[in-house]
């Protein structure tokens, strides 16, 4: 990605301001590194991403962000909007558990999700679905 479009906030911020049709500007969190490597499409998606009705403060790619059908993936948060590329590893669960409750398993949690959750290109992990018969 072309950073010459960007303004660097911090080390590891980087934003993309509201221009045209976007309603909020675009913030990457990542290194200098790994947005000069970001393809084009993805700022291209998080400006568009950002000129969609209702969004609030800003339109948001994470380090990993890369292109997808409509959001860039590695973008916060909208299962419903990153299309056929949903098997990234992007999911949306209700757990009605409050902060109190896994404060004291954070890590142990974070463990077992990585280790079950596929991540990255040419990954592996266990998927599990019931069938019936």
């Amino acid at each position: 990605m072309d950073i010459r479009q960007l303004k660097q906030q911090s080390e590891f911020e980087w934003m993309l301001p509201a221009t045209d049709r976007m309603r909020v500007p675009g913030v990457i969190f990542a290194s200098r590194q790994l947005v000069e490597a970001m393809d084009e499409k993805v700022r291209e998606q998080i400006s568009n991403v950002a000129s969609l009705p209702g969004i609030v403060a800003a339109s948001y790619a994470m380090p990993d962000a890369h292109w997808g059908y409509g959001f860039p993936i590695g973008g916060v948060v909208s299962a419903g909007g990153v299309g056929f590329d949903i098997s990234c590893g992007v999911r949306t669960l209700h757990t009605g558990l409050k902060l109190a409750d896994i404060e004291a398993h954070k890590a142990r949690l974070a463990d077992v999700l990585f280790a079950r959750i596929p991540a990255g290109v040419g990954s592996t992990g266990a998927s599990y679905a019931l069938v019936k018969g």
